[in-house]
């Protein structure tokens, strides 16, 4: 720890303290997520290690960099590269406008994060804006891995408390247990619409019953026709027969009808269904961005947004 200057708080992380801190060597700024290790005999919480083995086999521009592990008898600190902030900040320092090349360059980014992690069998889980972090040069990277899984075959059962309720699918919310890589992309949708209404929320739920409301009055309701064995799921329940009430314009006004066209396919009650983060990437709304600037258009045309709204390490 002598290696770090702690400069200053900047967050309470899902199991301890992050801040931001210098390298004394590098001069390099990075931020310390510092795990608290209880006196018993239990140790290092499982949440931290998973974050720590998947992260250390993750290196991709656009998932948040593990650079060292410290560890002592009392405390386990992780370092990571310093991003300025999070998706959530960014959102609120933009007072109800974002520029489109923005929302496309951003959520391009982000498949191509998943697509790494998919390709390479680990499932994130908990995918919303406080956990994708930006930096000055509007870089996009996904963050805190506490809740993901690597998967693999053969398929095993597991947990359906995970993804905070706005960003849950429908099979989750009805409790699945077998799941893919399509718990991530429903979340994706779900942020994409987000991103496109500068940070308003698709489906604010309060609980999961009007989460599951909120979503089938914008989709419809799924019958056995159009999802096989959703009444087999372990909390199904019957819910009343809603006809989409609103058309995609509506709720994402400002997207082109590529955009729109992306969104539905991702947001898709049956999870065979959704598109997968390659084939997302490759769809048509992204035709127009090219790989060498694909996260050079925040930084050009919202420098003064990302610049404004305070900094923020992995959350």
């Amino acid at each position: 720890m002598q290696k770090y200057e702690k400069l200053e708080k900047i967050g309470e992380g899902t199991y301890g303290t992050v801040f931001k801190a210098k390298n004394r060597e590098t001069l390099e700024i990075v931020a310390l997520k510092r795990v608290r290790l209880d006196d018993d005999d239990e140790g290092v919480p499982s949440s931290a290690l998973r974050e720590i083995c998947l992260l250390k086999e993750l290196k991709h521009k656009n998932i948040v960099r593990l650079y060292d592990v410290l560890h002592s008898e009392k405390k386990l600190t992780l370092v990571f590269e310093h991003c300025d902030q999070d998706l959530k900040k960014y959102f609120d320092s933009l007072n109800g406008e974002i520029d489109l090349d923005v929302v496309k360059s951003f959520m391009y980014q982000l498949l191509r994060g998943l697509a790494f992690c998919h390709n390479h069998n680990v499932l994130h889980r908990d995918l919303k804006p406080q956990n994708l972090l930006i930096n000055k040069n509007g870089e996009l990277k996904l963050a805190d891995f506490g809740l993901a899984r690597a998967f693999g075959i053969p398929v095993k059962c597991y947990s359906a408390e995970v993804v905070t309720l706005w960003y849950r699918p429908p099979d989750v919310l009805f409790g699945a247990k077998l799941y893919t890589t399509s718990i991530d992309m429903w979340s994706a949708g779900c942020i994409f619409a987000e991103l496109a209404n500068a940070g308003r929320p698709l489906f604010p739920g309060s609980d999961v019953e009007d989460q599951l409301k909120r979503i089938f009055k914008l989709l419809g309701t799924p019958t056995e026709e159009t999802w096989p064995g959703i009444s087999q799921l372990p909390d199904y329940k019957p819910f009343p027969i809603y006809h989409p009430s609103m058309s995609f314009v509506q709720v994402v006004p400002k997207l082109n009808s590529k955009g729109r066209e992306l969104l539905q396919r991702l947001l898709v009650c049956n999870p065979s269904q959704r598109l997968n983060a390659d084939e997302a990437m490759s769809h048509p709304y992204f035709s127009e961005l090219s790989g060498a600037n694909s996260n050079a258009s925040s930084s050009t045309t919202n420098t003064s947004a990302l610049a404004k709204s305070g900094g923020s390490g992995p959350q």
